[in-house]
């Protein structure tokens, strides 16, 4: 049997997926296709690589610095979360938290990193032979949200935030020949997402990505028809969703420490339900 999981994202709130999957390796879950979206790029590449608790640390020491986001960042850059800090200076061999790239290669499992090509709206499903040792781009490329970070490029070609692609990639895994699947959101499944700010962030980029300016109006409305699938998938025994029952006051972009410390402790223990369903 061919287990798969996909990881959503939602910027910080990815803690709470981070606590799911310490509870996997605690555990040893093993899946055998990883897709993840977005801040999910990060989870299950930390995951793969069998680093326990390198996801804790970002989201709640690393993400409180100005280097790794903040207003200076924009002004500076024109990107609000300095990704090259992120998924460079912090995760390099010579940084602060390196990725362990060698373990990442010796994972068998299937790994796909989801991203939107910026021009043409279409998704872009990355995959292992696109990452190299300090090289990861494609984890920068999935996680840049229009209005929040410029695109950006790979091999000329820009791209925006994997959520405008793909944004619940279960289709994905199936194809890829999954028999079943966890999907780990990070908002509660029971509640629909609400466009909130997408309108506007769409206007912002209209002009020069009307495209993908399109998805992000449509995004709210793709992820909710996505987990409604899921949920039939998950009455016929295929598809696990684990969720929060909320998110402990974590959004997007918040930076409480203590939230977010209580968000992943909702993570670990609902990881227990993937071992019961197991």
């Amino acid at each position: 049997m061919k287990v798969g999981l996909v990881d959503v994202g939602g910027g910080l709130r990815g803690v709470y997926a981070a606590g799911v999957l310490d509870f996997c390796m605690d555990h040893h879950i093993v899946f055998n296709c990883c897709i993840g979206v977005s801040a999910g790029s990060a989870n299950v590449t930390s995951y793969l690589a069998g680093q326990r608790g390198r996801n804790y640390q970002y989201y709640c020491k690393y993400a409180m610095r100005k280097e790794y986001m903040g207003a200076g960042n924009f002004f500076k850059k024109g990107s609000y979360i300095d990704m090259e800090y992120v998924y460079g200076t912090l995760s390099n061999s010579d940084g602060e938290y390196p990725l362990d790239y060698p373990a990442l290669c010796r994972n068998p499992a299937d790994f796909f990193v989801v991203a939107e090509e910026a021009v043409t709206g279409k998704v872009k499903y990355f995959g292992r032979e696109d990452i190299s040792q300090d090289q990861y781009r494609i984890l920068m490329a999935s996680s840049s949200i229009p209005g929040v970070n410029r695109p950006y490029e790979i091999n000329g070609v820009p791209y925006f935030d994997g959520a405008l692609g793909d944004p619940v990639p279960i289709e994905k895994a199936f194809h890829e020949g999954c028999d079943r699947v966890v999907l780990i959101l990070t908002k509660p499944a029971a509640v629909p997402r609400e466009p909130g700010r997408d309108p506007f962030l769409a206007k912002m980029i209209q002009h020069k990505y009307p495209k993908s300016a399109e998805n992000m109006r449509n995004r709210a409305q793709r992820y909710n028809e996505a987990v409604d699938m899921a949920k039939q998938y998950q009455k016929q025994g295929t598809v696990l969703i684990v969720s929060p029952d909320d998110t402990a006051g974590v959004t997007t972009l918040s930076r409480n420490p203590e939230s977010l410390d209580r968000l992943y402790k909702k993570g670990y223990r609902d990881g227990r339900k993937i071992l019961d369903w197991l």
